[in-house]
């Protein structure tokens, strides 16, 4: 286990620190309650001895993200931030502040898994960046505590969600991941329920089994983006170990055995995947399934061929899956104007570090 910071450390694990350290156990509580508190120093922990403030300060960091870049959508409703890692590599994070009806709003945090990606995918930016390491349990859950104190929130109620749709695919960093969840989740954590949290994956099978036997009740969401084969694996080249017949039927035992809802999400490119009829087969693809088609069209950007479906094709792609009777919502793409698709402003900060 890599330990960058007390976020990586769990009360039993932190508890035995503390006795090599001759320190008694309730002090593992102090800590995490001040940490998950949102606290950026240990100086701030005013029921904590000096002499142990300074020791832990040396040995275990409160922080180890440095926020590197920060932009602000105009309307104000969604922020990205790029952090630098204690060994210089970047990783995204996204606020985004929604209405949730009633004069509600609904805040979600998109956290990173992993320092860039393995999987390639061709409309994600992070995908074209290739792979550099797997983040800590620690280094997922100070993204969220990021933000937490940013609001000056003494608690979890500024956050009501937390996506692991960032950068990364979250099951190829499994335990990490699963540690976090479960620092999101507990009371001695951030106390979020396991309902807000929904981790995404691009279909991973013997990871989706996995979660499904997990004791905590997080979401789960799938990278689909295409309804066939040929032209998923051209998108989302794992499908060619992974094909569909084989993801779908790993959905269905996850649905069978969690009695919980998949997501698919889909990404609409213009032109390539958001054909009425490309809407039908996706239909028959789900047809029958406990399931959630969340339709996201591409936020375009300059590096990349793709492009935003006109909104008529939007429209009738929307329209087919509705007469098919399959649950589906089009997701409001925020932060266009600040680039908050999944490893855009990595990728500029990196073409700002390394020009060509």
């Amino acid at each position: 286990m890599t330990e960058n910071s007390i976020f990586d450390l769990q009360p039993d694990e932190l508890t035995a620190l503390l006795q090599e350290m001759g320190q008694p156990a309730y002090r593992a509580r102090q800590l995490l309650r001040w940490g998950y508190q949102g606290v950026s120093s240990y100086d701030a922990m005013t029921d904590v001895p000096i002499a142990l403030r300074e020791q832990l300060a040396e040995r275990l960091p409160l922080v180890s993200l440095t926020p590197s870049r920060r932009t602000q959508s105009q309307d104000g409703r969604t922020q990205k931030v790029l952090f630098s890692l204690p060994d210089e590599k970047l990783v995204e994070a996204v606020w985004m502040r929604h209405r949730a009806g009633h004069g509600r709003w609904r805040t979600t945090i998109c956290v990173s898994s992993q320092a860039g990606c393995a999987y390639a995918c061709q409309f994600c930016a992070t995908g074209q960046q290739g792979y550099g390491r797997n983040l800590s349990a620690g280094e997922i859950v100070q993204q969220v505590i990021f933000f937490l104190r940013e609001e000056s929130a003494p608690s979890s109620d500024h956050v009501t969600n937390v996506v692991f749709m960032g950068m990364g695919e979250p099951f190829a960093n499994y335990e990490n991941v699963r540690r976090a969840v479960t620092a999101l989740n507990a009371p001695w954590g951030l106390g979020l329920g396991a309902r807000h949290i929904t981790v995404s994956s691009v279909g991973l099978i013997l990871e989706i089994r996995r979660f499904s036997q997990e004791p905590w009740q997080a979401g789960l969401a799938i990278s689909l983006h295409a309804p066939n084969d040929d032209l998923r694996s051209q998108l989302v080249p794992v499908n060619r170990k992974y094909p569909l017949a084989e993801l779908m039927q790993a959905c269905r035992e996850y649905v069978a055995k969690t009695r919980r809802r998949i997501s698919f999400e889909y990404v609409l490119l213009g032109n390539v995947n958001d054909s009425r009829e490309q809407a039908g087969e996706l239909a028959r693809l789900v047809s029958g399934l406990l399931c959630h088609v969340n339709l996201i069209p591409v936020n375009p950007t300059a590096a990349f061929q793709f492009k935003r479906p006109t909104a008529d094709r939007i429209r009738a792609f929307v329209d087919e899956l509705e007469r098919a009777h399959i649950p589906v919502t089009l997701r409001d793409t925020q932060g266009v104007d600040i680039q908050a698709g999944c490893g855009q402003l990595r990728a500029e900060e990196m073409r700002v570090l390394s020009p060509r």
